[in-house]
């Protein structure tokens, strides 16, 4: 019985699998590479909604501290079409790009835990 010994052992340092994850780790360091158009306009539309109602809550707390206006008569109306305008005043400013600029930074988060998500999930099929 002739037993022959390969002269040339493949390198098994890396295997296609750790290929496959460098390669994923290093789409997904590119911005949130693996998540979809959707995905994106939702982690968009959460952060400038989180920054909106921060910034409602910064002017109401505001508001607080000034005086009644007298000019209008003061009153629960008054005081209620206020506070939905103060709301209002801070959904515009952000949706225009304004803002505090908290959404980015919230948006970019969100983006990068989803992105990290991905690649877990596909880590763990192999």
């Amino acid at each position: 019985m002739d037993i022959k010994i390969p002269t040339a052992v493949p390198d098994l340092s890396e295997s296609v699998a750790d290929k496959a994850r460098s390669i994923q780790r290093a789409s997904s360091n590119s911005g949130g590479a693996g998540l979809t158009d959707k995905q994106r306009q939702q982690a968009k539309k959460v952060s400038q909604d989180f920054e909106a109602l921060f910034v409602g809550m910064m002017m109401k707390s505001m508001r607080a501290t000034v005086a009644k206006d007298t000019l209008t008569g003061g009153g629960h109306g008054d005081e209620v079409y206020r506070s939905m305008l103060d709301q209002e005043y801070a959904n515009a400013s952000v949706k225009r790009g304004g803002g505090l600029g908290i959404a980015k930074i919230i948006e970019k988060d969100i983006i990068r835990q989803e992105s990290k998500k991905n690649v877990r999930t596909i880590d763990t099929k192999e």
